[in-house]
């Protein structure tokens, strides 16, 4: 990182400079039908304890079984963060009491996960790369659910998302700002979808992340942190950093220590709270789980899934750059999600891929986002869009005039070309008829046609007078060539 950069991201204290760090633990919930240790339902939004077998309620006797599938999917979330797949891994039990939990311990990895060290590049705004460290991913069951607002005097318990499988993500402590924290996450989140092992949908609690955050002068050594746990959205990430960070100072500012201990996020008033004191490993009093093999994977079937990845975006960005002829922010914008850059590959197929990106990033998205659509349930298809294109390019149509197709097929559906057909769309190129045309507007301004040697920038306005007597329909290049000539220009 670039001293510069290095040194906006410190933050201004009251007696000079912080550096805030930051590592993340992100929980992202497998994509798998079934649970990691039963044949349970996955499905969000059943009635409580309606996905709940005999061995998500730890009934006396039941013995977990591995699912597959989501080793397989652990694998592929290792081999899409370049990371290390280790070939044995072992289950443990964590230890810890919450009416939630009703085996009385979680069943995680702890000295050997399934995959070990890798990276994630992270792109920000203005274009800087940070690259972030991954120290682990390691398999774990999701506890369930405490509900506390179903009655006045008692708590209810869903054990619906209990023994659900979770990847759990650990970076190490590379991160120096709220906005690359929101940025890491932003791209995780963007490669768990592309790889299809997580639906990243933060809403449901799907993704969620628990912020380590400390403080230290530059280049002194790291400071105590606190965790903030269980952060929903990435806009949440970064208020609880920017208030945790703050908070932190002020208190080493004024001479105070700073406890270990994990707090809570509260949205509502864009501050972090105490939740308790920071339990180490040995208070989870953790080993390995009698009734679980240790997990062996061979070579072939890493390697078997390795061949099956799709191309992540990185490597997508890389080529829309290259291929395409793309500007980085471009290209970004476009990887964002799988779905996007797919859609945008259909438009430019055969056409100008600089105009196609225009076309989708400016008015496809602009669209999507005013209506808070999806790039799913966007009204214009890439092949109604790819036609658009095709007329404008033919010069069958204006780019005026391709904007208002596009709304008209946004609102009414339908085939372009046989819209221009029966609306009377097409552009006029007609010479004949744009002089006519010309000769009147020139005739009724005969003042500023005599200006215009003198002053070019009248063309424009001529320009404008001609396009907006023709509907918008005459061909552009045409008006612009027969002015010249009239004005003598």
């Amino acid at each position: 990182m670039s001293a510069r950069a290095q040194s906006s991201r410190l933050i201004k204290g009251a007696t000079g400079d912080w550096e805030v760090v930051i590592g993340m633990e992100v929980h992202a919930q497998v994509t798998s039908k079934a649970k990691l240790f039963s044949g349970a339902s996955t499905a969000f939004g059943g009635p409580p304890n309606a996905h709940v077998s005999l061995v998500d309620a730890a009934m006396p006797g039941m013995l977990p079984v591995i699912n597959g599938e989501c080793v397989r999917q652990a694998v592929r979330t290792g081999l899409g963060l370049k990371a290390r797949i280790n070939r044995r891994s072992v289950f443990d039990r964590k230890n810890y009491f919450y009416p939630d939990l009703p085996q009385g311990y979680q069943i995680s990895q702890y000295k050997s996960p399934i995959v070990g060290e890798g990276e994630v590049t992270v792109t920000l705004p203005d274009g800087e790369t940070v690259t972030v460290g991954i120290e682990r991913l390691h398999l774990e069951q999701d506890a369930g659910k405490s509900l506390h607002d179903q009655h006045p005097t008692l708590s209810f318990v869903d054990l619906n998302r209990s023994g659900v499988a979770l990847m759990e993500i650990v970076t190490k402590p590379d991160l120096r700002s709220a906005e690359e924290a929101k940025a890491f996450v932003a791209k995780l989140r963007t490669i768990l979808r592309y790889l299809g092992t997580c639906d990243g949908d933060m809403e449901k609690g799907n993704l969620r992340a628990d912020v380590n955050v400390s403080v230290r002068r530059p280049g002194e050594p790291l400071g105590t942190r606190c965790e903030i746990k269980n952060v929903n959205s990435i806009r949440f990430i970064g208020q609880a950093i920017e208030y945790e960070a703050r908070r932190q100072i002020a208190i080493l500012e004024d001479g105070g220590t700073i406890e270990q201990e994990t707090r809570l996020f509260d949205p509502a008033k864009g501050e972090t709270r105490s939740m308790r004191n920071k339990e180490e490993a040995h208070d989870y009093r953790y080993f390995p789980d009698p009734d679980l093999l240790p997990l062996e994977l061979t070579e072939e079937e890493i390697e078997a899934l390795r061949a099956d990845l799709p191309e992540l975006p990185d490597e997508k960005r890389a080529r829309f750059i290259r291929d395409y002829g793309l500007t980085p922010y471009d290209a970004d914008v476009l990887v964002a999600e799988r779905a996007t850059a797919d859609y945008f590959e259909e438009v430019a197929k055969g056409r100008d891929a600089k105009t196609a990106a225009n076309w989708v990033i400016n008015e496809l998205f602009g669209r999507l986002n005013k209506e808070g659509k999806e790039i799913a349930d966007a009204p214009v298809s890439a092949a109604q869009l790819s036609a658009i294109l095709d007329l404008m390019a033919e010069g069958t149509i204006s780019g005026k005039i391709a904007k208002e197709l596009f709304e008209i097929v946004w609102s009414e559906g339908g085939d372009p070309r046989e819209i221009v057909e029966k609306r009377g769309l097409k552009q006029v190129t007609d010479l004949g008829a744009i002089e006519k045309l010309i000769d009147e507007i020139v005739a009724a301004n005969a003042d500023k046609a005599a200006q215009a040697k003198a002053n070019p920038k009248l063309l424009g306005w001529f320009v404008g007078q001609v396009m907006k007597a023709s509907g918008g329909k005459a061909n552009p290049q045409a008006v612009n060539d027969l002015l010249r000539q009239k004005l003598g220009l």
